[in-house]
């Protein structure tokens, strides 16, 4: 299915209400532990920017960020798991820091899960900085997992 997606040409939409259901379903197929529906909704009704990549009717990935004074938080970046391994992360990535930008952003923010290496190592090479842990941040299975904190200058 992913071969598909190669060939067909990619843009960005607005994440809508409309859209949600197939959002969750990428979301549950990804994470242990979820952005829930009220997560998002709650979102897009604090007006935080919400970005669906699609080819065709088909979602790729999608990302949630909300804007600060000179920064940008982002809250919830996702690449569908049949997509992964393309390049869609850094498509992603790449149209967070031009909104960013165009909002007067100077520094973008991050937080990723510890054991989440495979993002880690995706952000490093983009060009992220670790700059600090936060203690029991992320649900785990078992207990809390810690949060690496991570900036990128703009």
């Amino acid at each position: 299915m992913s071969a598909v997606f190669k060939t067909m040409e990619a843009g960005f939409e607005p994440m809508t209400q409309a859209r949600l259901d197939q959002v969750l379903a990428i979301e549950a197929s990804a994470y242990d532990h979820p952005w829930s529906r009220g997560n998002f909704a709650d979102s897009l009704r604090s007006g935080y920017l919400g970005q669906l990549l699609c080819a065709g009717d088909a979602i790729l990935g999608y990302f949630v960020a909300m804007k600060g004074v000179d920064e940008v938080h982002l809250l919830n970046i996702t690449v569908a798991p049949q997509c992964q391994g393309q390049g869609w992360g850094r498509v992603l990535l790449d149209a967070l820091a031009l909104w960013a930008r165009a909002q007067g952003a100077q520094w973008l923010w991050l937080e990723v899960r510890a054991s989440n290496l495979r993002a880690q190592e995706i952000y490093l090479r983009y060009g992220y900085r670790r700059v600090g842990e936060r203690k029991g941040y992320y649900p785990a299975l078992v207990g809390r997992e810690d949060a690496i904190v991570m900036s990128y200058k703009l």
